[in-house]
């Protein structure tokens, strides 16, 4: 897939959110994700983070297996290819980085000009690419 091809990556708590109505982010991550009018992209890693934060809200969890279903979310393998890298990332960030925003900034490397969807601004604002630079974001407003 050509990095020009992907606009919007997405973190596990904007799916949460967009998905269950009683998520503190519920009316930002809806009007968020609806308003992009373009189809986001994530890992395994963080769309099973969300499903484990939507196994006790059925219906938002099925809303969240249908957008993938229907392509409006979209899954980007970067496992075994890029384990050494996640590992790298893992060990300098320890211990504020997981797997899953491991996985995130890995596809912020592949698709440089993709801006990732997060509620996690403490987090990605320190979060550095292999460039150096910061991973582009879109975060709810104070």
């Amino acid at each position: 897939m050509k990095a020009s091809a992907v606009d919007y990556l997405v973190d596990a708590g904007p799916l949460v959110g967009a998905f269950w109505g009683r998520d503190q982010w519920h009316p930002w991550s809806r009007e968020t994700l609806i308003s992009l009018g373009a189809n986001v992209y994530t890992t395994e890693t963080v769309f099973a983070e969300a499903a484990h934060h939507l196994k006790p809200y059925t219906p938002a969890l099925l809303s969240l297996l249908d957008a993938l279903a229907t392509g409006h979310v979209r899954l980007t393998a970067i496992f075994p290819e890029h384990v050494n890298r996640c590992a790298e990332l893992v060990a300098k960030f320890a211990p504020r980085m997981d797997v899953g925003d491991a996985s995130l900034v890995i596809l912020s490397e592949q698709f440089p000009g993709a801006k990732l969807i997060t509620t996690d601004v403490a987090d990605f604002t320190i979060y550095r690419r292999r460039d150096g630079r910061a991973v582009p974001i879109i975060t709810p407003r104070k």
